[in-house]
């Protein structure tokens, strides 16, 4: 039996997308802005969207294993690594920045509130799916 879902209420979802541009946005915006090789913007910009893959995945995982699809332990298991290996490069890649620790708290931050908002968004538009207000376009299958 599945658990019976709830539609999440508009404020929630302009929540979730507001978390997650801003975050985004202001992620992007101080990436562009520093005074940092460019080499070194590309490693914090695969960290954003290396970490924001794996928040995603990893909802999508813990929700599939909630509503009884299967989920093999090696892809749930992966789904955590790699969501744990972003934080884990982000903080390394911010303790040896020469960065002020008002900047590398700003990117932190950015990149916590952009990780929050794609697993609200996620997360709401399964519940919007289960709720019926969106239509899941059918899985081809070979026959």
């Amino acid at each position: 039996m599945k658990p019976q879902v709830t539609k999440p209420s508009p404020a929630f979802i302009a929540a979730s997308w507001t978390a997650l541009l801003l975050g985004a946005v202001a992620y992007l915006v101080g990436l562009f802005n520093a005074e940092m090789a460019l080499n070194e913007k590309g490693y914090y910009l695969t960290l954003l969207l290396f970490g924001l893959f794996a928040a995603v995945s990893l909802q999508k995982s813990v929700r599939d294993r909630v509503e009884g699809i299967p989920v093999s332990s090696l892809y749930y298991s992966l789904c955590w690594f790699a969501l744990l290996v972003s934080l884990l490069l982000l903080l390394v890649g911010l303790w040896n920045a020469t960065l002020l620790l008002s900047e590398k708290g700003f990117y932190g931050m950015a990149f916590a509130l952009s990780l929050f908002g794609a697993v609200a968004v996620q997360k709401n538009t399964r519940d919007l799916m289960a709720a019926g207000d969106r239509e899941i376009p059918p899985i081809p299958r070979a026959e």
